[in-house]
């Protein structure tokens, strides 16, 4: 599974990508706004961070097709590598993947809460559907069980896209899209360092540093130790 940050916060993008297994950054336009500085200075400096491979998720704000054909054409030649324009699964939206898919720009399917609205997507061409897992629980809704149903449903009708779940508020909802088959997630930084998490491996390396003093003192292998 493919591990992406939910952020526009340098700080953590730089972290994440030091000691995480990081394949992008996700953003939108509510992420975005919290910087409060120029969105596309923001973007350039993602960009900088991650690389021209890593994927960049970036949403456009328009909601007419011509006005998001007009966004993504000008992110993906001013942000450039391996970009994604995020759109919302809304009628207009659906026309706009169907145009950029055309001119070989590569779309995000976006705000999906049903299994349709993903399949509807991915048949107008968009790489990735971003599921709204714990949106989807807060409306008494199954976010799990609707990435599940879409990843059958491509699975069954040999589609390429891929599922990329988002809203998350905890691991255990993380593992859960995991062990659906979910090809890729993409979390805050804050559920990111809790994935790796656990008392006991806390306690192992503990024990392993007391016994290794205990014996030798403070050092490392490196040092010659007797």
């Amino acid at each position: 599974m493919l591990y992406l940050l939910d952020t526009a916060d340098l700080d953590s993008i730089e972290k994440a990508f030091d000691f995480y297994p990081m394949s992008g950054v996700t953003t939108n336009p509510t992420i975005i706004s919290k910087e409060n500085r120029s969105f596309l200075a923001i973007l350039k400096d993602i960009r900088t961070i991650i690389g021209q491979n890593a994927l960049l998720h970036v949403q456009a704000v328009g909601t007419n097709s011509s006005d998001i054909v007009k966004e993504a054409e000008y992110l993906n030649k001013v942000i450039g590598g391996n970009i994604y324009i995020k759109i919302p699964v809304i009628p207009e939206g659906l026309k706009a993947m169907k145009i950029l898919k055309k001119e070989g720009i590569k779309t995000t399917a976006t705000a999906i809460f049903t299994s349709q609205q993903a399949l509807m997507a991915a048949e107008c061409g968009a790489e990735f559907v971003a599921p709204y897992v714990n949106r989807i629980d807060n409306i008494s809704g199954d976010g799990v069980s609707v990435v599940s149903d879409i990843v059958n449903l491509f699975d069954m009708y040999d589609i390429n896209s891929k599922v990329l779940a988002a809203s998350f508020k905890n691991v255990q909802q993380v593992h859960s899209v995991a062990q659906v088959g979910a090809h890729s997630a993409t979390i805050n930084y804050e559920i990111l360092q809790k994935l790796l998490e656990h008392p006991l491996t806390t306690w192992s390396v503990d024990k392993f540093i007391s016994d290794w003093e205990g014996v030798y003192g403070k050092g490392k292998l490196t040092t010659d130790v007797k």
